[in-house]
């Protein structure tokens, strides 16, 4: 299978110098055909990877700074452009700005990618121009290397290598039948349908001060000052503190949940519609004002959701669901923390608090959070067990999909496996 490998490293001052070259030249191109595709959609026509590719190559003749960066990685950002517009439309496609988005660019051919191990801790990898570079080796490969990417997250340079290491997922899971129910909440992280909370603090109290100060240093600043970048550099700094905080959360809460159970079971958020802001009313009786619609309170939920990292925790448990056969699927969110997972009664009425859940009909009281897991996971269960058109029941393609030859072989090792067992055609949940 495919995974990533990350590591740090360390340039010299004239391959740091270069890599920026690097970076500019791919965003320099990503805005340039981005721009001549909006053009030719504006005039009715179309425009491709292909024509752009030609004119790629014309305009390395023409300006000496393109022809001096590799090649593949101004191709490579072609493709990054043409499967962006692909997906999300030409007029959706954001541009690169060299403030806000940072240097980044991919060699897509690992066959011209050399890896040398120097001792326990460094290793040198060569890179097409660049030379030898030299990075911390904190975990083996582990693969074979299919592309590169270097990027640069603050004042650090990274190098992230696609590998793949041989490893083919599991016809069962360890823990056969086993499934869990998760409910992602804002006073707790991830609240399982067993009963069990994981939960952690991702900026303390003193560090959320800080930050404050920190953005009005940067709002006082002057514009194009040095002292504006000195504080610009010390909000990134704290910031990415805390996002690498959210990320080891994120993956460590994956690993227990796809190591102890077969089925996972997540609610389909749409965390981008929870997070819209509330559009102000105008007073009719007061003209230039507006009615109170919570505004303020709304804006504080919004930073809570999107501080919890909610979808994180989702991908990373299906990227780890890959290597130990787990099934990651999602249900419909709807009266899942108003329904009783006793008698099944919905009534809004019944959650009395945010950690209190009463029925008004069976009298059950449970942890509201648990409670909606709970319910998660019976919906979960029922949606994994219907069989699909064309599918026969107990044989379900596995929900993180890895590519259309994957899914067969996943398929046919699980049909085997359940017809071994004496229970094919009976749903495995």
């Amino acid at each position: 299978m495919l995974n990533g490998r990350r590591y740090r490293l360390d340039l010299t001052l004239g391959q740091a110098e270069f890599a920026e070259r690097i970076g500019g030249a791919c965003r320099s191109v990503w805005n340039t055909a981005l721009e001549q595709r909006r053009i030719h959609r504006r005039r009715g026509a179309f425009i491709g990877y292909h024509d752009q590719a030609r004119q790629l190559v014309e305009a390395k003749g023409e300006f000496g700074w393109l022809a001096e960066v590799p090649g593949h990685c101004l191709q490579q950002t072609l493709i990054d452009l043409d499967q962006a517009c692909a997906r999300h439309g030409t007029w959706k496609v954001r541009w690169k700005s060299r403030v806000r988005n940072a240097p980044s660019f991919r060699f897509p051919e690992g066959g011209k990618i050399t890896v040398e191990r120097l001792n326990r801790r460094w290793a040198r990898a060569k890179l097409p121009k660049l030379g030898w570079v030299r990075l911390r080796l904190t975990r083996p490969l582990g693969g074979k290397i299919k592309n590169a990417t270097v990027g640069r997250d603050g004042g650090h340079w990274y190098i992230s290598f696609l590998v793949e290491d041989g490893l083919a997922p599991p016809e069962r899971h360890a823990n056969p039948g086993s499934g869990v129910g998760i409910d992602r909440g804002v006073v707790k992280v991830v609240t399982r349908s067993d009963g069990i909370f994981h939960h952690r603090v991702f900026a303390r109290d003193r560090e959320v001060e800080h930050a404050k100060k920190l953005q009005r240093d940067l709002a006082r600043a002057k514009k194009g000052a040095q002292r504006r970048k000195r504080a610009a550099a010390r909000v990134a700094g704290l910031a990415r503190k805390v996002r690498r905080r959210r990320q080891d959360f994120a993956a460590k809460t994956a690993c227990v949940l796809a190591t102890g159970f077969e089925l996972v079971v997540f609610e389909a958020l749409a965390t981008k519609n929870m997070t819209a802001g509330v559009e102000p009313r105008p007073d009719h009786e007061r003209p230039g004002a507006f009615l109170p619609n919570g505004a303020a309170a709304k804006s504080g939920l919004n930073r809570s959701i999107l501080d919890k990292g909610w979808h994180r925790i989702e991908l990373a448990a299906r990227s780890k669901a890959r290597y130990t056969g787990t099934h990651v699927i999602t249900v419909n969110p709807a009266y899942t923390s108003q329904r009783c997972n006793v008698c099944t009664a919905v009534d809004g009425k019944s959650r009395e608090s945010q950690a209190v859940f009463r029925c008004t009909s069976c009298g059950h009281t449970e942890h509201a959070d648990v409670n909606a897991a709970k319910n998660v996971l019976t919906a979960g269960r029922a949606e994994f067990a219907q069989p699909r058109p064309g599918v026969r029941a107990g044989a379900r393609k596995p929900r993180n999909r890895v590519g259309r030859k994957a899914n067969r072989q996943a398929t046919a090792a699980q049909t085997a496996a359940t017809a071994a067992s004496g229970l094919a055609g009976i749903p495995r949940l």
